[in-house]
């Protein structure tokens, strides 16, 4: 998947009748997510991403 993809994807399913996000906004948040994920040691990087999955699979278990 290309980054363009993954902002695309992210963006459909959160925009909502609740959560009005386009794809622009989407873009621009998760710009910020990549820069503060840079910051991060590799092992801090690699610790949130496992942490952030399963989250995700808790809730896609849902």
């Amino acid at each position: 998947m290309k980054l363009t993809e993954f902002y695309t994807v992210v963006s459909g399913r959160v925009d909502t009748d609740k959560t009005k996000i386009n794809a622009a906004e989407t873009r621009r948040v998760l710009s910020e997510a990549f820069i503060v994920l840079q910051g991060l040691s590799a092992a801090e990087a690699a610790d949130l991403f496992a942490k952030g999955l399963a989250t995700a699979a808790k809730k896609a278990g849902k």
